[in-house]
């Protein structure tokens, strides 16, 4: 867990020359840049979401085609790592903002940008506290770090707020939740991840702590025969839905056994956004709210 978190905050501040910054991506890649870069093709919507926070509607030429918010994402020309190098030049972006899996499965194109002068960033935090550093570099980049602290800030006051609002509310006597991850492999999330720090803040346990990331991801297999072991002491069954995870209530409800789960039994099985508990925005924030108000309300 440690590897983008020393990635982004050993973002390594080093002059290169007297004005120039040097960094390291989360791919290991040394990107030198003298100035703010202005022209901006982002291909992850996590990436296009905290640019429009940062206030750079303008200086966004391009995004992702999974883009869904805020809502004028939209109107930004779509583009895809299976585009042609000539249509990424037609746009003459001067940064290209990416994430380890793009950059893993398109290495090609990212060479070829970067040949023609185009400067190729991979970023990708797993954690809270790697988001806090991911915010900054984006800032860093594109001359908004004083916006970009904003967002820590405000963002950490905000949970100061969650916290407050637990008080109350002994750990012990807080609901027991199973949070899904994928359905179709009884999979959770692994310790440290958004999801459960999402969990964390809106008052309930993480009802499987045994479980184990699965090569390096937040992603935790966990499998039917343990969840069913702790199915009498579950309380709540939260699944994230999207892309990820298209899933539905009843589909949980019918699954093999599924009556040996307390949840199912007391119809307190629940889906989430998972842009508003896997994704590294503001929209966390949410998350948490919206958690809270299944588990408490």
């Amino acid at each position: 867990m440690n590897r983008i978190l020393s990635a982004l905050l050993l973002i390594l501040l080093l002059p290169a020359t007297a004005s120039a910054l040097t960094m390291t991506d989360d791919s290991g890649r040394t990107v030198t840049f003298d100035k703010p870069f202005t022209r901006i093709i982002s291909l992850y919507a996590a990436h296009s979401e905290n640019l429009f926070e940062l206030g750079l509607d303008e200086e966004i030429v391009g995004v992702s085609r999974q883009e869904d918010y805020p809502a004028h994402a939209m109107e930004k020309t779509a583009f895809s790592a299976r585009d042609g190098v000539e249509r990424f030049l037609a746009a003459e972006p001067d940064l290209v903002l990416i994430r380890p899996m793009l950059d893993r499965g398109y290495p090609g194109l990212w060479q070829a940008l970067e040949r023609h002068g185009i400067t190729v960033v991979s970023l990708q935090p797993n954690t809270v506290d790697e988001m806090y550093g991911y915010w900054r570099a984006l800032g860093l980049l594109t001359g908004r770090e004083t916006d970009a602290e904003g967002m820590v800030r405000t963002f950490k006051d905000k949970l100061s707020f969650f916290e407050e609002r637990l008080a109350h509310l002994p750990e012990q006597e807080r609901p027991r939740v199973f949070f899904e991850s994928i359905h179709s492999k009884h999979a959770t999330f692994s310790p440290g991840s958004m999801p459960l720090f999402v969990l964390h803040y809106a008052g309930g346990r993480n009802a499987a702590p045994d479980a184990r990331p699965k090569r390096d991801t937040n992603i935790a297999a966990y499998g039917l025969e343990r969840l069913l072991d702790r199915g009498k002491d579950i309380d709540f069954y939260l699944a994230q839905y999207g892309a990820m995870n298209q899933v539905s209530v009843d589909k949980i409800r019918n699954g093999p056994a599924a009556s040996r789960i307390k949840a199912v039994l007391n119809n307190t099985v629940f889906l989430v956004d998972e842009h508003l508990v896997s994704r590294p925005t503001m929209r966390l924030l949410t998350g948490i709210d919206t958690v809270y108000r299944l588990l408490h309300w």
